[in-house]
């Protein structure tokens, strides 16, 4: 259970996702057979699966490829931390350990000192 729901934004997607792919090659199918009957030629499934493919690929390059990087490539960086990604928390560390050394000076360091061994800097 713990699984499901710590990955459940996932398991949406893949839902999503699967339900997009499966519908895109249902009809897909029922368009190969109309484009074949206008053509007076045979259907035949491998020529269906070649031209799916073919056109779910197409699509896959020109949009989801793009997008994935744009997302999980970004995230990937932002997660092992990047220098770009570390660039604006470090210095809002160094403000707000400023704040709290400003707001409470006899107090600050302490609660500074709690915080960090709290949650170790990495």
């Amino acid at each position: 259970m713990r699984t499901t729901r710590k990955y459940g934004y996932l398991w949406v997607t893949l839902g999503f996702f699967l339900i997009s792919i499966l519908g895109h090659w249902v009809f897909a199918w029922f368009a190969y057979l109309d484009e074949q009957e206008a053509r007076h030629q045979i259907v035949t499934v491998s020529g269906y699966i070649i031209e799916t493919a073919r056109d779910t690929f197409e699509n896959w390059q020109s949009e989801f490829l793009q997008l994935i990087w744009q997302v999980a490539g970004l995230a990937f960086l932002l997660y092992v931390g990047s220098p770009q990604s570390k660039e604006g928390d470090e210095r809002k560390e160094e403000k707000l350990d400023y704040l709290v050394e400003r707001i409470d000076p006899n107090n600050g360091k302490d609660f500074l000192d709690r915080m960090d061994r709290k949650y170790p800097k990495q």
